[in-house]
Formats: structure tokens, sequence, C-alpha cells
């Protein structure tokens, strides 16, 4: 990792985007002209620091390209190369989704969540070595420091998902380095870690961070913050990707304590609102900060003002819902003529401002990682109870446990698990952690006839036309989707190849 820079003044000047903000939720000033000795010398100026690099990993366009709205970018590629997204041939994520783009070190999205993660790493590790020595409220400070271990602890963990294959396949394979220390002119490049050395390195991050948050309030709005909640969410998704069922299931609860599901009609809002009752963790948005709002050009299907509508539900992902449940009521053809055939699903949708806030962690994934851990821990009556808090609240058929086996069980919440958080990026991590492989069909009859379907049109009339299914139905060298393929996994780019003479040693 070459380091020719000073990351810390790179990052802050990313703030400035933040100082308009109308209620001042990220609290960021401009501070990029701040002489380096006088970033840390005050508690306010740290806090800074962890602000402004938020406000960088967020509402930055990563890599100079509007595709790239933020660390919401990440999320989108996990499902565009996942099952249950159809992507348009719109600008943004079609390389993605055709298994182009990802496994290309000289691509620029590549290079860029690369780079924004280890920043953000950088960052982190300013914080978490100079904070200590500063003058100041020691309460605040602890709070400083247990926020940026979170949030360092949650890029390793997005580099551990996406960078090598699951725990159980092999913790002894190579990912990418650990930093630990603020990267300075002179810093080397560092070896790639073992998987096993990256989850103890994450699993160490949050314990402290367990221990320094305690009493930590966020306040009104401020859900970007990394509290206890969110540290809990994080290690509960951890020891999921590890195969740790019971610390699995016991975080998840402990996340989830303090929220409850949403009702029918704020799952319809459009996604959207980080109050909601559900959100655990989420990115705020307001007009005058609105970068990772972005996003919804890709995932809002149905306004009007969404500019690429690019992210359509897979035809087959429909049949997964009984017409009772409150989110199969949110599936429709599309209706205009350029695009009619494509099946919408309207989960997300900007608000009359243009904005949306960006969902980052729910309580509802929290049910779900209790349902898979007592699962697969053989307890079915209870992955049953906890399933079943979900689907109640979602008006959906309510699962049976008798006479179902372990593994019966652990596929009806995998699948729970794509109707449940479809959009919000575990489609291809999911697959990763499981092993399991991406499953796309064309949306034709047995005898390769496509599947027609009537569209409903603004005079109370209806017209046949073809539904669309999914274009990329192979990898890009013809071969058929596979567990544990090479396309599912993200490339390191090129540049730190090139830069870093340590990387493999």
């Amino acid at each position: 990792m070459k380091h020719n820079n000073r990351f810390i003044i790179a990052v802050l000047s990313a703030g400035i985007l933040f100082s308009s903000c109308g209620k001042n939720f990220l609290d960021t000033n401009p501070t990029n002209k701040v002489p380096e000795d006088q970033v840390f010398n005050t508690v306010e100026n740290a806090q800074t620091v962890l602000n402004g690099t938020w406000a960088y990993m967020m509402d930055n366009y990563l890599g100079g390209t509007f595709s790239n709205p933020g660390y919401g970018a990440i999320l989108r590629v996990s499902d565009a190369m996942g099952s249950d997204v159809a992507v348009t041939t719109k600008y943004g994520f079609r390389d993605a989704y055709t298994f182009t783009e990802m496994i290309d070190n000289t691509k620029g999205r590549v290079a860029a969540f690369w780079t924004t993660l280890y920043k953000v790493i950088d960052n982190c590790n300013n914080v978490i070595a100079r904070i200590d020595g500063i003058n100041g409220d020691e309460t605040q400070k602890k709070y400083i420091k247990g926020q940026a271990l979170a949030l360092r602890a949650n890029s390793y963990l997005v580099l551990a998902t996406f960078y090598q294959f699951n725990y159980s396949v092999n913790t002894s394979s190579k990912v990418v380095p650990i930093y630990l220390e603020p990267a300075t002119a002179a810093t080397a490049g560092k070896p790639k870690a073992t998987v096993q050395q990256l989850y103890d390195q994450i699993i160490a991050d949050l314990t402290e961070a367990e221990k320094l948050l305690p009493g930590f309030d966020r306040g009104e709005g401020r859900r970007f913050k990394m509290n206890l909640d969110v540290v809990e969410g994080l290690f509960a998704r951890t020891y999921l990707n590890m195969g740790n069922w019971t610390k699995a299931g016991e975080k998840a609860a402990a996340a989830r304590a303090a929220y409850t599901l949403m009702s029918a009609a704020e799952y319809a809002k459009g996604f959207n609102d980080v109050n909601n009752v559900e959100w655990i963790w989420g990115h705020p948005q307001t007009p005058s900060q609105r970068v990772a709002s972005d996003n919804f050009h890709f995932l809002d299907v149905s306004s009007p003002s969404s500019g690429y509508y690019s992210f359509m539900a897979d035809p087959y992902f429909k049949d997964l819902f009984t017409s009772n449940d409150i989110r199969f009521k949110l599936f429709a053809w599309d209706t205009l003529p350029s695009r009619e055939g494509l099946l919408r699903y309207e989960k997300f949708k900007f608000r009359a401002d243009q904005t949306g806030d960006i969902v980052l962690m729910r309580a509802a994934e929290m049910y779900l990682i209790e349902a898979e851990a007592y699962a697969r821990n053989g307890n079915i009556g209870k992955a049953a109870e906890r399933l079943n808090d979900l689907r109640g609240a979602r008006s959906a058929v309510l699962y049976k446990a008798a006479g179902q086996t372990i593994k019966q069980a652990v596929d009806t919440i995998l699948v729970e698990r794509r109707k449940e958080l479809w959009g919000e990026g575990f489609s291809l991590s999911d697959i990763l952690r499981t092993s399991g492989t991406v499953v796309r069909k064309a949306f034709v009859q047995a005898n390769g006839d496509p599947i027609v379907i009537k569209v409903p049109r603004a005079n109370g009339g209806f017209v046949s036309v073809n539904g669309k299914g999914h274009r990329a139905v192979k990898f890009p060298d013809g071969s058929a989707f596979v567990p544990n393929s090479k396309y599912y996994l993200f490339a390191i780019p090129d540049a730190e190849i090139k830069n870093n003479p340590n990387l493999d040693k």
C-alpha cells in the first residue's frame, strides 16, 4: 500500500461538504486548512476528524463518477452481483451485474472501493492513536475512540466479506493487509493477512468499542453515529460470517432490543427515513447534504424524478412472496412503453425534496440472524419464533416448524433474508458466506418461448408484452454459475499490486 500523502488532510477536506447541513447532523467544519499538528489538539477537533471521515465515506463520489455515490455503492454492487436484481443496461451497475467489473483490477470502481475503505481505516487509526493524549473530557474521548474502533471494524469486515471466500472455506487464505497505525510517507506496504487474522482484528476492535460506548447517546436524528447497538449488530454480522451461531444470535438480540419492527404503512413509505423505528444505523440526508441520496437514482424505479431506475426485480423473485404479504404489494409491472415487461419492486422511493436516507442496519436483519443462529444450532422451534416475529409484522404466512429439518429451516430463513433485505446490500455477501451460488434464469417458458404478461395501461386496458428477465445468466467466460467462483470476489486494484511489493509475501 503506497502512502505518498497524508490521508488525514485529504479526508478532512471532505468535511466541507457537510458544513451547511440544515440540522448540523454531522457537526463538521472546513478543517482542511488546519495544520496537522493542531488537528488533534482538542476533543472537538478529534470529533471533527471522525465526522469528516464519515462524510468522506458516505457522501463522496468515489472515483469521481456519479455511479459511485459513497459507501452505498458497495452495497449496490453486492446486490447487482446477486440473484434477485435484474439490472437494466442503463448507466451505473451493468458491468458489476455481468461480472466483468469487480474481477478486473484496472477498473475505476475497484480502485475506488479499496481507496475508500483504507482511507477510512487510516483516519480511524489516527483517532485511535492520538485521542488518549488529548486534553479534554475523558468521557467524550472514550466515546470518540469507541466510534473510531467500530468504524475501523466495519471497514475490515467489508474487506473480509468481499475479498476472500468465507471463513469456513480456509481460515489460512490470504485476504488484505491490516494497518493499525497512522500512515506516513515512509509507511511500508504490508503483506496480506489471513482470513483468521482479519477476523481476529475485527473482533478485537469491536470488543474494545463495546467497552467504551455504554452510555453514549447519539441524540435525535444522529443514527449515523456508531453507538453500542451498532457495535452489537456488527458483532452479529461478524459471528454469522464466522459460523459462531450462538454468539451471532446473542449479539443480534442485543442489537435490536431497543427497536421495533415497522408497520405495513411504514414499509411502503420508501425506505428513506433514518428515524424509522426499525433502523439501527443509517445515514441522514438533506437537500444541501445529499450525495448519498443519489443511490436512489438506481434503486427508485417508480418516481418520475429518478434518473436511472436500474435495479428492477428478477421476475421470479416475486414468486417467493404470498399475496397477503405487505412486501408483495410493492411489485408492479412497468407500464412505460420503453420499459414494458420489466418488473418494478417499489421498495425505495425519493422523498419529495429528492433526497433519501441510506439504511445500513435494521432490526429485521437482527431477527433473521437470530432465526438462522437458532436453526443452525438445531433449535428449530426458537428459529420459527424469531422468523415469525418478522413474518407476522409483514402479514406473511407464518412458518410451521413441525417436521422441518435443520436444512429446511435454514433454507427458509435464507430465502426470507432475500425477501426482506432486497436492495440493502446483502445478496453477494450472503452468497459468499454460505458458499452459495448466483441463480438467474431467463424469463421464458419450458419450450424457450418468452413468458407473456399483461401490462395495464392508463385507459384501463391491458397490453400483452414479453416479460423481461435476466440477460446475464452465465459468467463472462460462458461457464455456469457455481459456488466459490473467482467472479464473486472483489479484485485488489492494479495500483496497489504495483506499489506494494510486500503484498504477497
